[in-house]
């Protein structure tokens, strides 16, 4: 019997059309012998909808006209079912109602990867593959994440952060904190991914500009010390906290003289891939050396810190660690952990002998084995407080929680 899958994708976030791109490598490689596969397009607007037309990517050329053809959905929690309806009744035919197994989320950045759907899943007990509401949460906040990794001892660069306010609030405080690290310094908006809203200064001028465009995306901004000369390094790590597996690496290159991999590099085939066979293919598009031409020692350190890192964070899924590497004194440091990374990362472990259909199998698994294992936790007491309840007694009860 088949297991109904839905796939989350979309959402209100600067990665919205990235996350359409994943999705849809992600459905394409799932197995339609075991799942059946029910897209769901989470608008900008948070607006959500179904329909068989979500399964081609070329409907989304015309956003509105595809609205208007697909079904606005619901999710209903009933009788131990988690269910998906249309929004509005229907005037003829038949109603939707359709029960969920599971859902793989692939919304990239805020108000998807952040915990924010992973709340919603939870809140219906629906089974839902990658990290959970806290681990998300952090994944997202990189200025509480750097704060759990250093707590950890792995190894992080030099950095600060405040929140944006401070440009207009203590401008010549925040330069000279900088001006401390030392220049050139990178900047970036604490939860938002895909490179949007990073840049790196190289003087108080343009430290400014760029703290300027990178407090627009996030309340909270980063600084830290630019690695150069550096080397970007990429772990996947598949699993959770009983066991996960670390892939093989990956040295990401840049389509230009550009200090940064951008956008344009990730998503837009700028450079050279390991497969570049035409039209947009996320994050498999860009520009990378799989597996990364360093040395035994260094692949083995970096998959024990991409491990050590994903488990400190509680992580769960398929998810991709970034690091730079320092290539004078070979000196690693993690940079990120993307919780839901462009192209799920399949791209890495079909590179470590694992199939993207076999990659989908593990994670729709990793989702029913965390709510199995849920299931036998104890999160309420059978108990009814209320049975007793009484203006005297609720006066008598008055700070007995602490």
């Amino acid at each position: 019997m088949k297991l109904n899958i839905a796939v989350f994708f979309g959402g209100e976030s600067v990665e919205h059309e990235v996350s359409i791109i994943s999705a849809h490598q992600a459905m394409d490689a799932m197995d339609t012998d075991k799942y059946e596969i029910i897209p769901v397009w989470v608008t900008k607007d948070r607006t959500m909808y179904t329909s068989e037309l979500l399964r081609d990517i070329r409907s989304f050329r015309n956003v509105s006209e595809l609205r208007s053809k697909c079904t606005q959905v619901t999710f209903i929690r009933s009788e131990g079912k988690v269910l998906m309806q249309a929004a509005k009744p229907a005037r003829f035919g038949k109603k939707l109602s359709v029960s969920i197994d599971a859902a793989i989320p692939v919304m990239h950045g805020t108000n998807g990867e952040d915990g924010a759907i992973q709340g919603f899943f939870e809140a219906l007990k629906l089974p839902y593959a990658g990290c959970d509401v806290i681990a998300a949460g952090v994944g997202q906040d990189k200025v509480l994440q750097k704060h759990i990794l250093h707590d950890a001892g792995l190894p992080i660069t030099d950095w600060f952060w405040v929140y944006g306010n401070e440009l207009d609030d203590n401008q010549e405080e925040l330069l000279k904190k900088a001006e401390n690290l030392g220049y050139p310094v990178i900047l970036k908006p604490a939860r938002t991914g895909s490179s949007v809203g990073i840049a790196i200064a190289h003087n108080s001028e343009e430290y400014l500009e760029c703290f300027e465009d990178a407090r627009q995306y996030d309340e909270k901004v980063i600084t830290e010390k630019v690695v150069k000369p550096m080397k970007e390094i990429n772990c996947s790590v598949l699993g959770n906290a009983e066991h996960a597996k670390a892939s093989a690496l990956e040295q990401v290159g840049h389509a230009s003289d550009d200090e940064l991999l951008s956008f344009r590099d990730k998503y837009q085939g700028g450079g050279k891939s390991v497969k570049n066979t035409g039209g947009s293919k996320g994050m498999a598009s860009a520009a990378r050396i799989v597996p990364a031409p360093i040395s035994e020692e260094e692949t083995a350190l970096i998959q024990k810190y991409a491990l050590q890192t994903f488990r400190t964070l509680g992580a769960g899924g398929v998810c991709r660690i970034d690091f730079l590497m320092d290539t004078e004194n070979k000196k690693v440091y993690v940079n990120e952990i993307n919780t839901i990374p462009g192209s799920l990362a399949f791209y890495l472990w079909e590179a470590s002998g694992l199939p993207f259909n076999e990659l989908m199998d593990e994670l729709v698994k990793l989702a029913l084995d965390r709510e199995r294992r849920r299931s036998r936790m104890t999160f309420s007491y059978d108990t009814n407080l209320l049975e007793t309840y009484s203006e005297t007694s609720a006066k008598g009860a008055k700070g007995a929680k602490r």
